[in-house]
């Protein structure tokens, strides 16, 4: 069984401030790290393997440092990877992002058939999650999103039985493979390394392939010319305001309260239906 989990290096979103000259993110401003859903992808993918047998391949686009992210995934059980870093891929929205990675994707298949893929809920420097199902679009394969458990992998039969979260429940499945799903972080808990995975880490090199190293790619597909989507205004929400504490009496404290709603009373008023 072959399982390859797609991953991203992102900024800590925790330090991230935003350009307000340029309504980007300031990526200078906070570490990279590996993003956090796309951990516990690879942490669901060591667990299948676990119980399947199998191998499992990392896949990532960015600059050259992204193999920090590869590395890490490496350490958390993966047996090798791939990065996808080429100019003509910068500037990618999530359209020409799921197209270069299916791309990649066509290509390690080729050398070892992919029976399923794995990917993050989302990355947290966008919150899209539309990156997964664009992928399974272009590989006309089945998107399985909001993943808290893969509860059976049937190899003989090429089946996966899963159940994802809903708005108001849960949901089993039973899809076929190849598939795709992309996972809460609720699917697992990230377990310690192991000291051999560890070195492994330390030591391992990605493989890293340019665009001319994928097959049959469409360049006015990629990066900026492949990206519709047009960001116009990006920024940091204002803090919201404190509570106001009401003092004196309790008929006192009544007085000020009502005094309050009344200020407030439009916000109260339920809107007529006809």
């Amino acid at each position: 069984m072959h399982i390859v989990v797609c991953v991203k290096q992102v900024p800590d979103t925790k330090i991230i401030k935003i350009n307000p000259k340029t309504n980007t993110l300031d990526r200078r401003s906070a570490p990279a790290i590996l993003n956090p859903y796309d951990a516990h992808a690879v942490q669901e993918a060591v667990k299948i393997k676990k119980k399947n047998g199998g191998t499992i391949s990392v896949l990532s686009m960015g600059p050259p440092q992204a193999t920090e992210v590869i590395k890490k995934s490496i350490e958390i059980g993966a047996d090798r990877g791939y990065l996808i870093s080429d100019r003509a891929f910068a500037g990618a929205d999530t359209l020409a992002t799921s197209y270069a990675l299916s791309k990649a994707l066509e290509r390690i298949g080729k050398d070892l058939p992919v029976d399923m893929i794995i990917c993050g809920k989302h990355a947290i420097d966008g919150d899209t999650g539309q990156v997964g199902p664009g992928i399974a679009r272009r590989m006309d394969i089945p998107p399985i999103t909001s993943v808290i458990e893969v509860t059976e992998v049937n190899q003989q039969e090429k089946t996966v039985l899963i159940k994802r979260k809903l708005t108001r429940g849960y949901e089993l499945i039973q899809s076929e493979m190849p598939c795709l799903l992309t996972v809460e972080k609720e699917i697992n808990e990230i377990e310690y390394s192991p000291m051999p995975n560890m070195i492994k880490a330390a030591k391992y090199e990605p493989i890293i392939w340019t665009v001319n190293d994928l097959e049959n790619v469409e360049r006015t597909q990629l990066g900026l010319k492949g990206s519709p989507t047009i960001v116009g205004k990006m920024f940091t929400p204002p803090r919201p305001e404190g509570g106001k504490k009401l003092e004196g009496s309790a008929s006192e404290q009544i007085s000020q309260l009502m005094e309050i709603l009344m200020e407030k009373k439009d916000l109260l008023t339920i809107p007529s239906s006809k």
